[in-house]
């Protein structure tokens, strides 16, 4: 049995697998990161730290582009016939919510800083500077890409905890394999 990296009707490829959890991790990461740089004390270890959620902002905006453009080309397995009929409609919209904030957040925090009176660059992981947005530099406008980033990211985190909690009910209450194929990858030659 060859392990596949697209996916199969039933269970999902290592492409969609490696970037979804590449993408969660980095997603909860960045959440943990934003809230720890905010409350330091120390300018220079906060300064370094935002550079770091900058750069793993850009790098969760490329992965989440790369990520869509996977799932366009790559249609998601079929829900067990057990999953119910709300569940099937809302199950598409919660994966377009996630994949909304997944890409309105790391848009939203490059905003801020294209905005910034601070005109502080954007190294990411100090390989290059990253161009700011054309967007007018402003007080005003730092502060509303400031309260929109923060409650993109709340709003977003809520989501994350939605759909961990729905996986982990298919997982150990359904006992339907939604999470699992999530975890095992696809096989060319598995029988579908």
């Amino acid at each position: 049995m060859q392990i596949s990296i697209t996916n199969s009707t039933t269970r999902y490829g290592w492409g969609a697998i490696i970037l979804h959890w590449l993408i969660a991790l980095i997603f909860i990461g960045q959440f943990g990161l934003g809230f720890i740089m905010v409350r330091l004390t120390s300018q220079r270890t906060a300064f370094e730290l935002i550079q770091l959620h900058k750069s793993f902002g850009f790098l969760l905006l490329g992965l989440i582009i790369l990520r869509i453009a996977w799932r366009l080309g790559n249609a998601a397995p079929a829900l067990p016939r057990s999953v119910g009929i709300l569940e099937r409609r809302a199950a598409p919209l919660a994966h377009l919510g996630l994949y909304a904030f997944q890409l309105a957040l790391p848009l939203s925090g490059w905003a801020l800083v294209s905005v910034s009176m601070l005109e502080i660059p954007s190294l990411p992981f100090n390989l290059f500077i990253m161009p700011n947005l054309p967007l007018a530099e402003s007080d005003a406008a730092e502060s509303f890409w400031a309260s929109a980033h923060w409650y993109l990211a709340y709003a977003g985190m809520a989501l994350v905890v939605l759909h961990v909690a729905a996986a982990l009910r298919h997982h150990f209450q359904l006992r339907d394999g939604v999470l699992t194929r999530m975890i095992t990858p696809s096989s060319e030659d598995s029988a579908e």
